[in-house]
């Protein structure tokens, strides 16, 4: 029992009131002078006794009446335990946590077992289904009573390398309870990894239909987390274009842990480089470095591995891939006056160190006898006229899938339409260099390929720019007076991009900035069709596996285990695959690009810290029904107030008391007489 206002109870010093009636206060008469007591008999009337008596009750129920009038001003009440709703036909889900944190220990085979004891026990009659759960869900069953299929069904869940998502396991439960239109009963069965939960608590919302029972595996609730070491990243170049030993950087977590040394060993399929040791800190990380990593031609298998055993050794891998290739080759045509360009724009290629191009220079008169067909992307530098055969071969080169990269400037201008492209050129915005007359960049697409997120050109001073009036293309930059200064158009299967200024430090002093390096080797990958992607992903990544033309060709897949990951109609439909195992995928694309995809766990699997048993608790009261507005379910119970039947009391004993002293003053008007 509790009070709602239980500051009223500072009333109940009222009960000295009628205390200090019957008990303090005494009747005192004054003496009257009476004449001779002699002829008077000595007698005790016997209604005094009766009258004490009645005095005590009258006592009593005063007293009882203050302490009741007190309890009801402090709204006392008792808490009721919540109805059970009615569970008719209530279905017992096994859902079963096969997460890479689940192979830490025995945490994996003590959940299977749990769950098969948990079947044992179902009566007749009573049905179940078996779920799996890491980041995605998958039912292992059908609703049945029949314990072997669910047996069964769980001695076939095998643990995967995905990480812990409860806000899926929660939407699915949500979705069977709607599809099914009957309770649910979730026996979950995991090892409660704090990182598996969402960063929106209202995604693990359930409905009243669904009661969950968590079931902790694998740990003691008195004992500390486990600790675990695990190589949380590793840096390393996706392709390598020239013979020079490579960097690799290492990141060795603790979670959980001591200080201590680990050794780091550097693999290149499958053959130790280099071993170095970590000094890990206590619950901190530590860096290794590799400078020795020296790749052959082609697609290698890296890996830098965590030696030592520890609560999770699928962790102490991680896996990347690594190509050796010849660059590619690029063609750069300029005037044969102006060679400025030219060089700044090789300059700025060969600035990250691992080159991917090597530009081929030519005249505009040296083009009569080149085929752009054999370069990776083409280059105009603000050229004159061009020999139409050549403009008509990098049409043909455009639309087959082709890229071109025109710059405008002086030779432009007397041009009306931009080479190849064909859109209209309307003239040219000049502004000299006294004074503040120039242009900036004023806006960028951050999502085109060419520009980078953290991108600035603020600083950048264009003193002539090459309007033109784009008819198809994409809008990459803009000048502060609007005029485009990078537009994008797809022609065919190729792309054309337009830089409204020169690469030279002439018409804009872009050369000379920080943001010039990034654009033109972001630029020359895109329009090079060269894959800049990591060299790692995570599982649960999806990778593409053909393009537009591509349809119905045949694409193979080997997974890890050395087995083909598409069925034969999944391999002429599937437009991309999801990785769902760590280690290597090979994929060999009908067109020739084959790759190796280097795949590794999430490392939000490696910290085992458990959930906090009131957050677990939290979760499990999303279950009570209560509306989204905040209206309370049909099944909440609130507190039962005993204010009324106080004041009931109160009334009962107040007409008590009333008659009672009434009585008493009644008897005493009579003994008076």
């Amino acid at each position: 029992m509790g009070f709602l206002t239980p500051w009223f109870l500072a009333g109940s010093l009222a009960v000295g009131l009628p205390i200090w009636l019957h008990l303090l206060k005494k009747h005192k008469t004054t003496p009257q002078p009476f004449s001779s007591l002699m002829f008077f008999e000595r007698r005790t009337q016997s209604s005094i006794k009766h009258r004490r008596l009645r005095y005590l009750v009258l006592f009593a129920l005063r007293t009882a009446l203050i302490v009741l009038i007190v309890l009801a001003f402090a709204h006392p009440y008792i808490r009721r335990q919540p109805a059970a709703p009615a569970r008719s036909n209530e279905i017992t889900v096994l859902a079963i946590d096969n997460s890479l944190s689940m192979r830490a220990g025995q945490r994996f085979e003590q959940a299977k077992q749990a769950a098969k004891s948990m079947v044992a026990g179902l009566h007749p009659g009573e049905r179940a289904q078996v779920l799996a759960f890491g980041s995605r869900v998958q039912a292992m069953s059908e609703v049945t009573d029949e314990h072997a299929p669910l047996a069964a069904a769980i001695d076939a869940i095998e643990p995967s390398d995905a990480r812990t998502s409860f806000a899926e396991l929660a939407r699915s439960v949500r979705s069977i309870a709607q599809s099914i239109h009957l309770p649910l009963r979730v026996h979950l069965y995991s090892d409660m990894q704090a990182t598996g939960m969402p960063s929106n608590f209202n995604d693990l919302q359930l409905n009243a239909a669904v009661r969950l029972e968590p079931h902790a595996v694998g740990r003691d609730g008195a004992a500390p987390p486990l600790g675990n070491f695990a190589l949380e990243n590793v840096v390393a170049p996706r392709r390598v274009y020239d013979g020079k030993k490579t960097r690799v950087l290492a990141t060795v977590a603790g979670f959980g842990t001591q200080k201590t040394t680990r050794n780091v060993s550097l693999l290149l399929n499958g053959r130790v480089i280099e071993t170095r040791p970590a000094e890990v800190p206590e619950n901190g990380r530590a860096t290794v470095e590799f400078f020795s990593l020296e790749a052959p031609y082609g697609r290698n298998k890296g890996e830098v591995r965590l030696e030592g055993a520890d609560a999770l050794a699928a962790d102490d891998r991680f896996f990347f891939s690594v190509e050796r290739a010849d660059p590619r080759r690029a063609l750069f045509v300029h005037q044969a006056d102006s060679a400025r360009g030219l060089l700044y724009f090789k300059a700025a290629l060969e600035a990250s160190g691992q080159a991917a191009f090597e530009i081929d220079p030519a005249t505009v008169e040296q083009t009569a006898n080149l085929s752009p067909g054999k370069y990776a992307f083409v280059v105009l530098s603000d050229v004159g006229a061009l020999p139409p055969a050549f403009e008509n071969q990098l049409r043909d080169y455009v639309r087959g899938g082709g890229s071109v990269l025109i710059s405008l400037g002086h030779m432009s201008v007397g041009r009306a339409k931009v080479p190849v492209s064909g859109d209209p050129i309307e003239g040219t915005r000049y502004a000299g260099r006294e004074g503040e007359m120039f242009q900036t960049a004023a806006w960028l697409d951050p999502s085109h390929p060419s520009i980078l997120k953290d991108a600035r050109w603020d600083d950048v001073k264009f003193y002539q720019a090459i309007r033109t009036a784009p008819v198809s293309a994409r809008v990459v930059a803009r000048l502060a007076d609007q005029t485009p200064l990078v537009t994008d158009q797809q022609m065919g299967e190729g792309h054309i991009m337009v830089f409204a200024s020169t690469f030279d430090n002439v018409a804009n002093d872009f050369p000379l900035h920080a943001s010039f390096v990034p654009f033109v080797q972001q630029t020359a990958r895109y329009l090079g069709r060269l894959d800049t992607g990591p060299a790692s992903v995570l599982v649960g990544s999806f990778e593409e596996l053909r393009d537009s033309k591509e349809k119905g060709a045949a694409v193979d897949v080997v997974d890890p285990r050395g087995e083909r990951a598409l069925s034969l109609d999944e391999a002429t439909k599937a437009q991309n695959i999801q990785f769902t195992m760590a280690g290597f995928y090979d994929v060999r694309r009908p067109n020739g690009r084959n790759e190796l995809v280097a795949v590794n766990a999430d490392r939000h699997e490696s910290d085992l810290t458990p959930i906090p048993p009131e957050t677990l608790a939290l979760w499990q009261n999303t279950a009570s029904g209560v509306a989204p507005g905040g209206e309370a379910a049909a099944g909440e119970r609130k507190p039962l107030s005993l204010w009324w039947y106080a004041m009931v009391l109160v009334l009962a004993l107040a007409v008590a008391e009333s008659w009672l002293g009434n009585r008493h003053l009644s008897e005493d008007k009579e003994a008076a007489v």
